[in-house]
């Protein structure tokens, strides 16, 4: 399907460098603690406020949206929206942050904004009940199923070693800008699903890579696959135990935190530390790193952590 003819289907801040926070096993001695000029860091963590106050601050940290997004591009926006549950959950990524981000980009000059998830449940209703659609529509983006396998494309997925190709939506094919923010949550299959796992929602064949190395082809995607611009980790509500769907909010812990990393391998270990868990331990994100998708070592980046 042709590109036209798809849209046509679809319809007070205080920041303390090096820092030793509270958080056990993230917002402590376990990163390096140097100070950077703003546009050099590799990861920003935030936490203690709205999503997207945070947002606000943090992307400050790396220099603003228009270091992403630039006059007349066109945006790809990729939460999770796979399931039919209210924010409070903890399934999907947050709307207020969605907001936020379309609005940065918006800020920085892009002509358009695209949104969109295969979701698990029905997407009229993933869509709907996330509160993400309305959050889109609200900050003149445009949000789009993903539900046909026609908005679909084959690629080839180079050196992949249990994934080899994949059909990935034309809307990440034929952006200028691809943002990735997922929420960070327990998965029943891979231990957390994050940013990587995140991508699963680009794709329409999810059962292959169930069938056939989960961990394994998630790497080898992120790996060889479309590389997101920029990856924006939801931990405001995060869920700890039942994922990844939820169950009740009892399974919730409010963290009020974010990542930020151009780097999806660091993206999701800090996302891992920050959960309670050590990135090496989690399978796709060691085979990623030694796919060399991206930095699997917190200690060689430069990171800026922030508390509001």
């Amino acid at each position: 399907m042709k590109r036209r003819e798809f849209l046509s289907k679809s319809f007070k801040v205080g920041a303390f460098a090096g820092s030793v926070f509270t958080i056990p096993g993230f917002y402590n001695n376990n990163f390096s603690s140097k100070s950077y000029a703003s546009s050099n860091y590799d990861l920003v963590a935030i936490k203690g406020g709205e999503p997207d106050i945070m947002f606000d601050e943090a992307i400050k940290q790396l220099g603003g949206m228009q270091n992403f997004v630039k006059k007349n591009q066109k945006v790809v926006v990729k939460p999770n929206i796979g399931w039919d549950v209210v924010p409070e959950l903890g399934a999907n990524t947050n709307p207020k942050l969605i907001s936020r981000v379309i609005e940065h980009c918006f800020n920085a000059g892009a002509k358009e904004v695209y949104v969109f998830d295969n979701t698990c449940d029905d997407w009229r209703r993933c869509y709907d009940r996330s509160g993400i659609e309305s959050a889109v529509k609200n900050a003149k983006g445009q949000i789009v199923p993903g539900n046909s396998e026609s908005y679909y494309q084959s690629v080839s997925i180079k050196n992949g070693k249990k994934l080899t190709n994949a059909k990935v939506h034309e809307l990440v094919l034929d952006c200028d800008v691809f943002i990735n923010i997922p929420v960070l949550k327990h998965h029943s299959s891979t231990q957390l699903s994050i940013a990587m796992k995140n991508l699963m929602g680009i794709v329409w064949d999810r059962r292959y890579w169930h069938r056939n190395d989960l961990h394994q082809c998630i790497a080898d995607f992120s790996a060889f696959g479309n590389k997101p611009t920029l990856n924006i980790i939801d931990a405001y509500n995060v869920m700890k135990k039942n994922g990844p769907r939820g169950v009740s909010k009892a399974d919730v812990v409010v963290m009020k935190s974010q990542i930020i990393s151009k780097d999806i391998v660091a993206a999701d270990a800090a996302s891992a530390k920050l959960f309670g868990m050590e990135p090496e331990n989690i399978g796709y994100i060691k085979l990623a790193n030694q796919l060399g998708a991206g930095k699997m070592d917190l200690n060689s980046l430069q990171i800026k952590r922030i508390i509001l």
